[in-house]
């Protein structure tokens, strides 16, 4: 039997080598004609890539939609509760001709529309995410907030308390919209 040497076997493997090398280099022309693509096959593609994309659209624009509710829902209890506490210790000064009417008063109207503002930027950010009946009702609340705020102001002592009232009573109904929309 026969030993191998190192370097005969070295030889022989980078002659190996280079034949299929040169095998391998020789079928790789380029193939002649013109690349073509099957219609239907083409067709097939872009529905599926329409469809792909609608769907992901709509995916965003419910995630926005929901964001928008959370946003605005979440914090409407709390920022429209404080114009309702503020409003109420107004009520209780005129009712009992206190002293500090005129302070609760303004603090009041003052609380109102700041509720009124920030409901309504909240609305503002959502830009069009809100579902537009949702949108309605938050409008209609700070106009609301804004009409009981402008008849606060204008309340003294010996105001009739008509207008006040019916504003009252309009604030009270589009909160509760609200509230039962969130």
């Amino acid at each position: 039997m026969r030993v191998l040497h190192a370097r005969r076997f070295g030889s022989v493997c980078a002659i190996v080598a280079v034949s299929v090398g040169s095998v391998l280099v020789g079928c790789a022309d380029r193939v002649p004609g013109t690349p073509t693509t099957d219609a239907a096959d083409v067709a097939a593609y872009k529905t599926t890539a329409a469809a792909s994309s609608s769907a992901a659209a709509s995916s965003r624009a419910a995630a926005a939609r929901d964001k928008a509710i959370s946003d605005n829902c979440g914090q409407f209890a709390t920022t429209t509760g404080t114009g309702v506490t503020a409003y109420n210790d107004f009520v209780s000064a005129h009712d009992s001709n206190a002293p500090d009417y005129a302070v609760k008063r303004e603090t009041a109207a003052s609380t109102l529309d700041n509720a009124a503002t920030k409901v309504e930027t909240g609305v503002s950010t959502a830009a069009g995410a809100l579902p537009t009946e949702l949108a309605d009702k938050f409008t209609a609340y700070v106009a609301a907030a804004r009409e009981l705020a402008a008849q606060t102001r204008k309340m003294t002592y010996s105001s009739p308390v008509g207008k006040l009232n019916e504003a009252s009573r309009a604030i009270n109904q589009a909160r509760t919209a609200v509230h039962e929309a969130c």
